[in-house]
């Protein structure tokens, strides 16, 4: 789907369905680097099962026109525009490492558009290291390597825990990396870097929340995930045992599992 928001063109992949106003909505939303294809079981199960999908490439991402954004702040409110040209109120809400932290601050800014919060692979603060940050200015190869080296956890580093074999799940997550603009990596670090309101903006959230953890998981660990399990009023945590950060591809299965038991719950 395109769409015009602030202007550009924006799109949103939704399944290869059409938009129903009469559907439930659920958004998803991407980490740093990547785009709305790391959500491609998840989001083609949803469409498929009654549901309409709106799995987006934020600025400057994927099929998005625009610059990125330099902060979560203005993440948010670029999704909130994009809702509202689609005219879409309470939507289960999924975001991905940065994008967990932009459908964090979007339940802050905007309720009206959030009926349940499901952050994968956050930590608040989200903390991003001077040399990563300074690869990912200069060396941006070098950043997406150590970002890959990190992402996955040992086993999915050779396979082992794939369904499809021979998959090489780490070549897969840098070829995605290399296809975005030069400089797209280094704003999205900063912006996870430079966002400081995380905590205050869980205490906001009124809406059913779920945490899906990576016991394995070295970008964002599990215990840096505990500050804002604690802050959200009502929260439910799913951790998969064998999942790094790259949950979306390392354990696809167990992550769709988690979200389509939280999104149908009554």
């Amino acid at each position: 789907m395109k769409l015009t928001v602030n202007g550009k063109s924006a799109f949103a992949y939704t399944g290869t369905r059409e938009f129903n106003a009469a559907l439930p909505t659920a958004v998803f939303i991407h980490g740093a680097a990547n785009d709305h294809s790391v959500w491609s079981l998840q989001s083609r199960y949803f469409a498929f099962h009654g549901w309409n999908v709106l799995a987006l490439d934020l600025p400057g991402h994927g099929q998005s026109d625009d610059s990125p954004c330099t902060t979560i702040g203005d993440y948010a409110n670029w999704v909130a525009a994009l809702l509202d040209a689609v005219s879409v109120r309470a939507a289960v809400v999924v975001g991905h490492s940065m994008g967990s932290l932009t459908a964090l601050e979007l339940s802050a800014l905007r309720p009206d558009l959030v009926s349940k919060l499901a952050l994968v692979g956050i930590a608040v603060p989200m903390a991003v290291g001077e040399v990563l940050l300074d690869a990912a200015r200069d060396d941006e190869d070098k950043a997406r390597r150590m970002i890959i080296d990190w992402s996955f956890a040992p086993d999915s580093q050779l396979g082992n825990n794939h369904a499809v074999p021979g998959m090489w799940l780490p070549g897969n997550g840098l070829a995605l990396m290399r296809r975005m603009n030069k400089g797209v990596l280094h704003a999205d670090l900063a912006a996870c870097k430079g966002y400081s309101e995380g905590l205050n903006a869980a205490q906001t959230v009124s809406v059913p929340a779920l945490v899906v953890i990576g016991a394995r998981d070295m970008m964002t660990s599990p215990k840096g995930a505990q500050g804002v399990i604690a802050a959200l009023p009502d929260v439910r945590v799913a951790t998969l045992a064998e999942a790094g950060h790259s949950m979306l591809s390392e354990t696809p299965g167990q992550v769709l599992d988690a979200l389509w038991k939280f999104a149908n719950a009554q």
